[in-house]
């Protein structure tokens, strides 16, 4: 007669085993993701390399990489280019916490409020429709030409996604929660903290992160039509001059700027939303 025996793990060890084995999957799927995400990047990589070395297009208009990356350290080294890159990052920065207070603001007030919508509202369509750019030589007439206007304008154009956003989060929160509120006899103030905001939040920050790449892409544009300063202002005296290397190393710097501010608002909504569970593609 054999005797069999059984190694059965306590519950405790059998769940950190699991997770052990989740971290473990997790972190095999950034790196796949990391990995996929860098295959694009380096082809365009390439494709430039190739196009430049064998002359497909004049070297004047698309240098080599590495004659870019050199041109980068120069401007870095001996042309104060963080000066020019820092006066950005202040404007975007200041334009976008001021679009983004008065777009939560006055998105919350109109959502809470029709007397308000039917006040501000027509008046916001109308504006909204002028390109932030278009207000921009009015803009310089009346403040000069310094960062105020360029602060104006990009305020200008942050503000309407994420008051529009916020006022459609608001209008589109479930009406059996504010029946389920009213049953539990909520205050006002109690209904709008613990019911409205939470529910408007993910089209809320749907707006947020819209209006900082939105800011972030319109000062490049502002800072060339007015300034002396600015990442926008050194695309533009490249683009004069034909000094194609420091045109293409600012491309470079604003679309990885971009992509940084994308992905740290898209922690930020990941963070704020991590309560609400969604389909994951």
């Amino acid at each position: 007669m054999s005797i069999t025996t059984v190694n059965v793990q306590p519950p405790a060890v059998a769940g950190k085993d699991r997770l052990r084995g989740g971290k473990e999957g997790r972190r095999r799927l950034k790196s796949r993701d990391l990995v996929i995400g860098l295959i694009l990047p380096l082809l365009i990589l390439l494709l430039w390399q190739l196009a430049s070395q064998n002359e497909w297009i004049s070297p004047v208009f698309l240098p080599l990489p590495s004659t870019t990356l050199l041109s980068f350290f120069d401007m870095v080294g001996r042309q104060s280019f963080h000066v020019d890159f820092l006066a950005s990052i202040n404007i975007v920065t200041q334009a976008f916490v001021y679009g983004t207070v008065l777009g939560i603001g006055l998105g919350i007030a109109a959502g809470l409020s029709q007397t308000v919508e039917r006040i501000f509202g027509p008046t916001l369509d109308g504006i909204r429709h002028i390109p932030g750019i278009a207000w921009l030589p009015l803009i310089v007439l009346w403040v000069g030409i310094g960062p105020a206007a360029k602060i104006v304008v990009i305020t200008k154009t942050v503000f309407f996604p994420v008051f529009l956003n916020t006022l459609q989060g608001i209008r589109s929160v479930e009406k059996n929660y504010i029946e389920l509120a009213n049953v539990l006899t909520l205050t006002r103030w109690q209904l709008v903290r613990k019911v409205i905001i939470p529910g408007a939040m993910p089209s809320i920050l749907v707006g947020v992160r819209y209006g900082a790449s939105l800011a972030w892409a319109l000062v490049v544009v502002a800072e060339g039509l007015s300034g002396m300063e600015g990442v926008g202002y050194l695309i533009f005296r490249a683009q004069s001059l034909l000094m194609t290397d420091q045109l293409l190393v600012c491309m470079v710097v604003i679309g990885v700027v971009g992509f940084f501010i994308d992905r740290s608002m898209a922690l930020l909504q990941r963070y704020l939303l991590r309560w609400k569970q969604g389909f994951d593609g």
